[in-house]
């Protein structure tokens, strides 16, 4: 059971992991380059992601510079900056674009609010489902007898305070990042 159970954490942690990687993604009042990491841009007849087709930089704390590598590419890295709905209107200038960061409203700041909640929840479900895989091993084991029923109640504690740790790290990361949001 150590092993699965070490697999458990593991996966646990991934779910931890992608939420984390998600709220950085998330704009706050700085500029930050994994801003525009969600970004895919339609480059040589496939979807790619922005990062692989130009060097995304903070030259300014409200401000991103996109420099496109390829120039027959500006236009198709300019339209999916655009049309990606984080509220960017890039500046064109040769091989590089500017992004202006405009001041969030009160209205944009709850939205990104309830968009991180939304992540939250995603990966508290991921989380749960660890959880519900972790149990139904169990059950297994002990059908098989490969595990008492002591063994059986003392592992799923175990599965479920693991569970609940995780959830309360993913509620305390959230907090986190609401209030940096909130912050005027």
């Amino acid at each position: 059971m150590s092993s699965d159970y070490n697999d458990l954490q593991r996966r646990m942690e991934g779910a931890i992991n992608a939420f984390k990687s998600d709220l950085a993604s998330l704009r706050t009042g700085r500029a930050s380059s994994n801003l525009l990491d969600p970004i895919q841009v339609q480059a040589y007849g496939s979807a790619m992601p922005l990062n692989q087709v130009a060097t995304v930089s903070v030259p300014e704390p409200r401000m991103i510079s996109v420099s496109v590598w390829d120039k027959s590419m500006v236009g198709a890295v300019d339209r999916a900056i655009r049309e990606s709905n984080l509220g960017f209107n890039p500046i064109v200038d040769g091989t590089n674009l500017r992004i202006p960061l405009p001041e969030l409203n009160e209205q944009r700041r709850k939205e990104l609010v309830k968009i991180a909640h939304t992540y939250a929840e995603n990966a508290k479900v991921a989380t749960r489902h660890v959880r519900r895989d972790g149990m139904e091993s169990l059950k297994k084991a002990e059908k098989d007898g490969d595990i008492s029923q002591d063994d059986h109640r003392v592992q799923s504690e175990k599965v479920q305070k693991l569970t609940d740790d995780t959830i309360s790290q993913i509620d305390s990361l959230l907090a986190g990042k609401e209030a940096e949001i909130m912050q005027v």
